[in-house]
């Protein structure tokens, strides 16, 4: 079953795609959420009208991102955190916590969209990406130091 992509879809396909999927796929989950529609004929020429929209809100969307992605590039966040010997962890530093801190500086950012190979757990100045469009992405840095609790002895 053929079928037109109205939303980008994780591993299927962007806005405007015609892709082949099984029919209980489309049937059940593509089209009642109306992330597709059907690819026929008419549909088929509507696309052609709707590709020239669909560009103009891509491209809007791009430079909105291309904007938000140089505001972040300048952002250099820093955390605190209890860390043992050889500079490593004790528990580890997130996605969830850089969305967090983004917050707080008037950055809404999904923390799906911070890409985070593994969680940091160690000291130290990390880059990292944040994908904020599809062809769009910042750097941001954080840096991870260590925690001094109150009455320790300074060495």
């Amino acid at each position: 079953m053929q079928v037109i992509l109205r939303e980008d879809v994780p591993h299927l396909g962007e806005v405007g795609d015609v892709v082949k999927v099984k029919p209980g796929y489309a049937r059940n989950y593509l089209l009642p959420r109306g992330l597709a529609i059907m690819a026929n004929a008419r549909q088929l020429k509507k696309l052609e009208h709707e590709q020239r929209v669909i560009e103009a809100r891509v491209a809007k969307a791009r430079a909105g991102a291309e904007g938000e992605a140089h505001k972040l590039s300048k952002v250099e966040l820093t955390i605190e955190k209890a860390a043992g010997e050889n500079e490593k962890l004790f528990g580890s530093v997130t996605a969830m916590e850089i969305e967090a801190l983004l917050r707080e500086r008037g950055f809404e950012v999904d923390r799906r969209k911070i890409l985070l190979d593994e969680n940091i757990k160690q000291l130290g100045d990390f880059e990292v990406d944040i994908k904020l469009h599809r062809d769009v992405r910042a750097t941001i840095l954080v840096r991870v130091v260590p925690r001094h609790v109150e009455g320790e002895a300074a060495e």
